[in-house]
């Protein structure tokens, strides 16, 4: 009883009224004021800010003509090859004679070009519609190149035109020159078959390469133009490498796509 009287007479002091209540310790007032100050900032870097990704493919140097394979249109076998990997050739100019059981023929190009690929050697047996050669379509010597970029169906809707790509391509060492600059020309509308990419690169080696992931959309890839490198091309180095670029080269591509606003991952 002692106790429960000195408990009561000291809540019922009038000294004990004035006393101020803590609520909270400067510490962690602190605390919560960074903390507000953070969430503003935040949520006005999510409404202001934007933020770019980069899309990853593979790729590959050529023309945008493209290559074509050759065939043979006889059966019998080869007896002269008129031409090397890498010689220019006209349209309709003899790239094979070939010995036939009516005689001897010839084996013609279909368009102007660079032989990129040479299946026939001589001696070897022909059959009619079967591959002899690989020729890449160039109608001017100092043609541009381009790349081709096959990036996955699904994601081919977000490549816009117009876009930055830096391609990295095999022949260079990147660490030392860097990567090549390059914009996107034009984006496919339907997916390439193997069948439809090793029409068009001549190689039925780089169609099953290039599909080995489903069936990718071609992105094409006009590469940036400049004297003041040997190549002729820029690099995200100053001169770039002290040779020039070979078309059937593969590339890497890092296709710069379209910068978003954080909050539009949030809204519907």
């Amino acid at each position: 009883m002692q106790f429960r009287k000195q408990a009561l007479s000291k809540l019922q002091s009038p000294e004990e009224i004035d006393l101020p209540v803590r609520f909270a310790r400067p510490q962690g007032l602190l605390v919560l004021i960074v903390t507000v100050v953070v969430m503003i900032a935040a949520g006005g870097w999510a409404m202001t800010g934007t933020v770019s990704s980069t899309l990853d493919a593979p790729g590959i140097l050529t023309h945008a003509q493209g290559s074509y394979v050759l065939q043979s249109p006889v059966a019998g076998q080869v007896t002269e090859v008129l031409a090397e990997e890498g010689d220019r050739v006209r349209a309709d100019e003899p790239l094979l004679k070939v010995r036939t059981a009516q005689g001897g023929t010839v084996v013609r190009t279909v368009a102007a070009g660079r032989v990129t690929a040479l299946v026939a050697t001589i001696g070897s047996v022909v059959t009619p519609g079967s591959d002899v050669a690989a020729v890449e379509r160039i109608e001017e010597a100092d043609e541009p190149l381009m790349a081709v970029v096959y990036v996955p169906a699904e994601r081919g809707s977000s490549v816009p035109v117009g876009a930055k790509v830096d391609l990295s391509v095999q022949s260079v060492a990147t660490e030392q020159y860097g990567v090549l600059r390059g914009r996107v020309k034009s984006v496919g509308r339907t997916a390439q078959t193997r069948q439809r990419i090793t029409a068009f690169l001549g190689s039925s080696q780089l169609g099953e390469q290039f599909s080995q992931a489903g069936q990718p959309v071609a992105v094409l890839v006009e590469l940036e133009r400049t004297q003041s490198t040997e190549s002729g091309y820029r690099w995200s180095s100053s001169e770039g490498p002290p040779y020039p670029l070979e078309s059937m080269t593969l590339t890497g591509g890092a296709v710069h796509l379209a910068e978003q606003r954080p909050i539009d991952w949030l809204l519907p």
